[in-house]
């Protein structure tokens, strides 16, 4: 689903979630002049259709203790090796993020850590003993100016 396939409610009803995830439908239909019913079909649609991966709290991480973020390009030995490579990183919790990417690097990570000792730990004994991964280049991340989603 393109952008130019939403309609102007399915834009509202956007906004209305993004202001506020657990704001209720209903909310959203009296705000809307619309029914509780269409709300409901609507956001079911723009699940189907992938426009949401689900809802879902965004944790800041900082306030759970993960003072320390990372981005890290990885060249691989072969890039053919990139999916089994991604599997292994999805074990690794505190990888948030990864990213295909042009240029240096195959992939490009998000990590998150409590202490650089623990960043440490992340870079040199899990990321370093994954096979196939060639090198590494972290840059460390010192806070978030700001994130956002899309405007639509």
């Amino acid at each position: 689903m393109e952008n130019s396939e939403l309609d102007n409610y399915d834009r509202l009803i956007i906004r209305a979630l993004e202001e506020d995830g657990r704001k209720p439908f209903s909310s959203i239909a009296q705000q809307l002049e619309i029914s509780n019913t269409m709300v409901n079909q609507r956001v079911n649609k723009l699940v189907e259709k992938g426009v949401f991966s689900g809802i879902r709290p965004i944790i800041n991480e900082k306030k759970i203790g993960y003072d320390w973020g990372a981005f890290t390009g990885i060249t691989l030995e072969q890039d053919q090796d990139s999916q089994v490579i991604i599997e292994k990183l999805k074990q690794i919790p505190e990888v948030t993020e990864c990213y295909y990417i042009t240029g240096s690097y195959t992939l490009f990570l998000k990590i998150i850590a409590t202490s650089h000792e623990h960043m440490r730990e992340i870079l040199y004994e899990k990321l370093d003993h994954i096979k196939g991964i060639q090198k590494t280049d972290s840059i460390i991340e010192l806070g978030c100016a700001f994130k956002r989603n899309i405007k639509v």
